[in-house]
């Protein structure tokens, strides 16, 4: 045999043993990850494991089969790509938003398997504690770093380590770090040596506290009304040494585990609960409410999904838009338009309607409010949230048909409004866009003046004359239009005549329809004084934010008065194509209930409308301060609103914190931290921390700060987290927002969130919070 050919069989038994060693190593890593989740040898975790071939879906004409598989950390999913130069070919099953059959695969037994797995996995996932997140991530990690599979850790994968948790160190450091854990001299870190070097990274004070030092602690520096019940509570829920607990004594990392659950969050446990009283008006609600719910984009050209609906539903949100139009063989569908026109993809009023139903009260059983606008052809107080639990509110245009031929537009203009109308800002009066549908479909185009006077009808259109008079159901006179499939319709008794009847019945259509609106019936705004003398409880306005921000400015006391019994809904300028938003706080502050934003958009204003929702068990609907349902009240922050405090704030450490690059595995971050206090004008200021260079593992800062607060039950406080650039802006890592009157005093960890507002695993602020009276 000649030597080329023994290196040859030499090469391939060093990469079939270098195979096996993978396989092994694969396997080895899944079983303890397997154990760590609770679910070692489950036979749904070994399926997704071992993966299969599914059909990647991005329209009805681009349809691929690309295999999927659970990797061994099992918590990242690893797809097959045909893309040469793709380098992501994995996503982490935190940013799995949700899974459900679709409805081709809705009814296979591996669709259901898939479905099924990855709900068991994703659940056992989310319920580990912090720490046991932060192990995982750790050790993940580590695997990742040994490149050759053999459980050991050399220096170069030491610092390869290093850079994948974000931490930028200098070469001296790392080689002093290794050769303090290498204790056997060997040249690579293997079992106790690793754990060493897992300690030394994650070293902190040693603790033992006992049942009366963790209740000194909770009464002097968490502020809290502790009995001894309670520490010794704490110590069963969270202390793992046994010998400890049984002692009752809290260990450091029984503390640790304590600082990172939910009693040692910023985020008061009682408001994760429903807490406040649900029995009030509708009116006394700030309602988490949304605009053009369908768009998943853009106002113009913007894809519309059903998937809009469930995404906002599943925040809590308990206000949804839809804008019907009729469709193809007489089925609605949802759309934004202007003046008819289609400005973006379509998808079908059943399809909404049906995953409404699906989904509204997953999240919250507090009634949900349809924002419907239909353009399609045709008490004496609100009841509480608690009577109406389970329920949808209609918000629309109610009709009044009687036997006269007039139109919706012909009514007295207080009887209803199209937000159509609003968002285009329409002022002319009478403007009639109505469609007669059927084989003579016919519109009347142009500015119309008409008037209605015991049955008669009188108008003039650019494009023809309309005069009649109708009376028991008689009907004549002359018509004249053009129309979309026969031209010029000619004055004729029959035609007149069965234009009347379709007219008729799709009025008695609308008006069943109308029928359901009854505590949100849609009516225009004049002013806060003919609301006040014309206007129901039940009957509600739509105001631009424009017109809104105007009325707050020049008559805060009556516009606040006005939402102490009415219900008001503010949306967004039509002038917002990119569906940008505006900021909700000064439309909070004068008692506006449905202050619609566009949830599809990531955006700070988005941050806040998730912090102000987040407390009361993220039902969607959140008491207003007592001064904002006085009707004594009056809108003035340096009045009676006034309960001066002063925050102080510690910002200690971050832990975890995220790669902002993570394609390029030496980018570490250079993090500092923003706080922001967003309320009455008074209230509004922000201060920061240094940058800390080249840490995002454990980066430590010890800064105090300090923020006068003038009305702290309109105040709302937000962390941000940014990596430092110095030649541009800031790029973004991570923010919390959540209102003051929910923040608990002492130390606390801040959970962080991402620009969509979902939750960053494992990553956090450490700080020290106290708001004290002046």
């Amino acid at each position: 045999m000649s030597l080329n050919c023994i290196k040859s069989n030499l090469r391939t038994e060093q990469k079939h043993e270098n195979g096996l060693t993978r396989v092994r190593s694969f396997e080895k890593e899944a079983q303890e990850n397997g154990k760590r989740l609770g679910l070692d040898g489950d036979p749904d975790l070994q399926f997704l494991l071992g993966g299969e071939s599914l059909v990647k879906i991005r329209s009805s004409s681009w349809k691929r089969r690309r295999k999927y598989k659970l990797k061994e950390d099992c918590k990242t999913m690893w797809h097959e790509s045909k893309k040469i130069f793709r380098r992501k070919q994995t996503f982490s099953l935190y940013d799995v938003d949700s899974e459900k059959l679709g409805p081709d695969g809705g009814g296979s037994r591996k669709s259901k398997q898939w479905v099924n797995s990855l709900e068991k996995v994703m659940k056992n996932l989310n319920n580990l504690s912090p720490q046991q997140k932060s192990e995982h991530w750790l050790i993940s990690c580590m695997h990742e770093a040994d490149k050759n599979h053999d459980d050991k850790m050399t220096l170069d994968e030491l610092k390869n380590f290093l850079q994948r948790i974000n931490i930028g160190v200098s070469d001296i450091h790392a080689e002093a770090l290794f050769k303090e854990c290498d204790k056997s001299k060997t040249g690579a870190l293997e079992d106790s040596e690793i754990k060493l070097f897992y300690d030394r990274l994650t070293q902190r004070q040693e603790i033992n506290m006992s049942v009366g030092d963790l209740q000194n602690f909770l009464l002097e520096e968490q502020v809290e009304q502790a009995t001894t019940d309670d520490a010794l509570r704490l110590i069963e829920k969270y202390e793992r040494d046994e010998t400890a607990k049984k002692q009752k004594r809290m260990t450091k990392d029984g503390f640790l585990m304590y600082l990172q659950g939910e009693e040692g969050s910023i985020l008061n446990p009682k408001h994760k609960e429903v807490y406040q009283d649900m029995t009030q008006p509708l009116s006394h609600y700030y309602i988490s409410s949304s605009h053009n719910t369908y768009l998943q984009g853009h106002q113009i050209s913007g894809p519309s999904s059903v998937e809009a609906y469930i995404n906002v539903l599943m925040k809590g949100c308990r206000c949804v838009e839809l804008d019907c139009y009729d469709g193809p063989d007489e089925e609605p569908e949802v759309y934004h338009a202007c003046h008819g026109a289609a400005l973006t993809s379509k998808v079908l009023f059943k399809d909404v309607i049906t995953v409404i139903k699906k989904y509204a009260f997953k999240t919250s059983q507090y009634p949900v409010i349809l924002s419907l606008e239909n353009h399609c052809s045709m008490s004496t107080s609100f009841p509480s949230p608690q009577e109406l639990k389970g329920k949808f509110l209609v918000k629309g245009k109610r009709y009044k048909v009687d036997t006269s031929f007039i139109g919706p537009e012909d009514e007295d203009e207080d009887s209803g409004v199209s937000e159509e109308d609003e968002a285009a800002e329409v002022k002319a009066k009478g403007q009639i866009e109505g469609q007669v549908q059927g084989r003579s479909r016919s519109r009347w185009k142009g500015r119309s003046r008409s008037r209605t006077r015991k049955g008669r009808f009188r108008g003039r259109s650019r494009k023809g004359r309309f005069r009649g008079r109708s009376r028991k159901g008689r009907f004549g006179g002359r018509l004249k239009g053009r129309t979309r499939s026969t031209g010029r319709l000619k004055s004729s008794l029959g035609s007149r005549f069965v234009n009347y009847i379709i007219y008729r019945a799709k009025m008695k259509l609308a008006k069943k329809f109308s029928d359901i609106i009854v505590y949100c019936h849609s009516v225009h705004f004049h002013s806060f004084k003919h609301a006040k003398d014309n206007h129901s409880f039940y009957e509600m306005p739509s105001i631009t934010e424009s017109k809104a921000f105007d009325l707050a400015k020049t008559s805060g006391t009556d516009f606040m008065h006005h939402n102490m019994e009415k219900l008001c809904r503010i949306y967004p300028e039509w002038s917002r194509m990119n569906s940008s938003n505006y900021n909700p706080v000064p439309m909070w502050n004068v008692g506006c209930q449905i202050v619609a934003l566009n949830f599809q958009t990531p955006c700070t204003e988005m941050d806040l409308y998730q912090g102000r929702f987040l407390p009361n068990g993220s039902c969607g609907y959140i008491l207003k301060p007592e001064f904002l349902r006085d009707p004594d009240s009056q809108f003035d922050p340096k009045g009676p609103w006034l309960k001066k405090k002063t925050l102080h704030i510690m910002v200690i450490s971050a832990q975890q914190l995220p790669k902002v690059n993570k394609e390029k595995l030496n980018s570490i971050v250079d993090p500092l931290v923003r706080m922001e206090i967003y309320g009455v004008p008074e209230d509004i200021m922000s201060q920061e921390t240094e940058y800390i260079l080249d840490n995002g593992f454990n980066p430590s800062w010890n800064k105090k700060f300090e923020f006068p607060i003038h009305v702290p039950e309109l105040a709302m406080l937000r962390f941000v987290v940014e990596d430092y650039d110095q030649y541009s802006s800031n790029d973004f890592v991570g923010q919390f927002c959540l209102p003051l009157s929910s923040v608990q005093n002492g130390f606390r960890h801040v959970p962080l969130l991402t620009e969509t507002g979902d939750l960053i695993p494992c990553a956090r602020l450490f700080v020290h919070l106290m708001l004290v009276d002046d």
